[in-house]
């Protein structure tokens, strides 16, 4: 049955879901990390504070989801992705875990006293695991753009021989920029979306600087990207129905070849147009007070910030710095057939509920959060 679909069509299909769930998580789940890495600064007093939490309160956990379900597909759909990723990113993987133990924590255990120190020291760790993550992502992904010291024996054992250090080099630090500017901007958004003043006219600063450090740094990383990075191209012929087998295509290194698909496919170039126009009218329309539409103009523009790494990139996933025929792409590094058609079917069944279900959930916990619903509800509160 699986022959009803092509294999390389297949493969095609399942980098566009990873990508789409890549985003998904940026946009869920990044969201509320961009509201705990506001709070701290936008929330003064403790029930200011609180109601900033209680905005994020009934969807956080099952944001993460997004996160889960991500990694999951990573591992399903492209099993040698997973094994060199979370072999050359281990420190950095266990580090966003380790932060974000903070955030269950932080938010079921902040309000149960009433001592201040004890408060704030749980806001700091919600900060904590709220800001770093997204700090790692985008580190992460700078890191694949300069391409990561692995190789494949020839009995394909991925040996990586990197170190965590060596991923916090300049041009990923400026992508980690990116990443956390641009959930913070998100996060700035629905927070003036769900509060009022004094915290909507806090939320709204925050929104205008960080939404201008994202346009900044993006075009900056992409200069970067255009005149100072080497990118990755294929060089021999390359057979996209054959079964997984890195080794048996050849890779340079060229000045520019990141920027390649754009001049092949032209089209792509609203990719990253996205991402400006996304980003820009999101600040535009939250200072007119569209909070609603601004929320999911930026979600497009993050759609655009995202796709952009995507689409330079293609079809490399995890390019090799230190051995380029190691290298893996959409066409080398996936499952077999069968599997990829068999949760291509499960997709189709499970995720139109699952959306329909996350979009009832936020209609029916909608709404502004104020500092008197926080003092009328503040035992059954956050």
């Amino acid at each position: 049955m699986e022959n009803l679909i092509d294999y390389e069509i297949l493969k095609f299909i399942w980098w566009l879901l990873i990508g789409v769930l890549l985003v998904g998580f940026a946009i869920m789940d990044g969201h509320d990390m961009g509201v705990g890495t506001l709070l701290p600064f936008v929330g003064k007093a403790d029930e200011e504070r609180r109601a900033i939490i209680n905005t994020v309160a009934p969807h956080w956990d099952g944001n993460q989801v997004w996160f889960i379900t991500a990694g999951g597909a990573i591992f399903a759909a492209w099993p040698m992705i997973y094994a060199s990723a979370f072999s050359g990113f281990y420190w950095a993987m266990m580090a966003v875990l380790w932060a974000m133990f903070f955030r269950p924590v932080g938010f079921d255990y902040r309000s149960k006293l009433s001592n201040p120190t004890w408060r704030k020291t749980w806001d700091w760790g919600i900060f904590v695991g709220s800001f770093i993550p997204p700090v790692i992502f985008g580190v992460a992904f700078g890191n694949l753009l300069l391409g990561v010291p692995f190789e494949y024996t020839q009995s394909l054992n991925p040996v990586y021989s990197g170190s965590f250090w060596a991923l916090l080099n300049p041009f990923a630090l400026l992508c980690g920029v990116v990443a956390s500017a641009m959930v913070t901007f998100h996060g700035a958004i629905y927070l003036m979306h769900r509060t009022e003043d004094p915290i909507y006219s806090r939320a709204q600063s925050w929104m205008t600087i960080s939404g201008l450090v994202t346009v900044v740094c993006f075009t900056l990383a992409g200069i970067w990207v255009a005149f100072g990075i080497d990118g990755y191209r294929i060089s021999s012929v390359v057979n996209l129905a054959a079964s997984p087998d890195p080794l048996t295509k050849e890779v340079v290194r060229e000045t520019g070849a990141w920027l390649a698909n754009y001049q092949r496919w032209p089209l792509t170039i609203l990719v990253p147009v996205l991402g400006y126009v996304g980003i820009l009218g999101a600040v535009w329309l939250a200072k007119k007070g569209k909070t609603f539409a601004a929320f999911f103009v930026s979600a497009l523009g993050i759609t655009g910030v995202i796709g952009t790494a995507g689409v330079s990139m293609f079809p490399f996933m995890m390019p090799s710095s230190s051995h380029l025929a190691s290298s893996l792409t959409v066409w080398d590094s996936s499952s077999s057939h069968f599997a990829l058609f068999v949760m291509l079917i499960a997709v189709v069944i499970f995720m139109p509920p699952i959306v329909l279900y996350t979009r009832w959930a936020y209609s029916i916990m909608r709404g502004k959060v104020t500092t008197a619903y926080i003092r009328e509800n503040k035992h059954s509160v956050y």
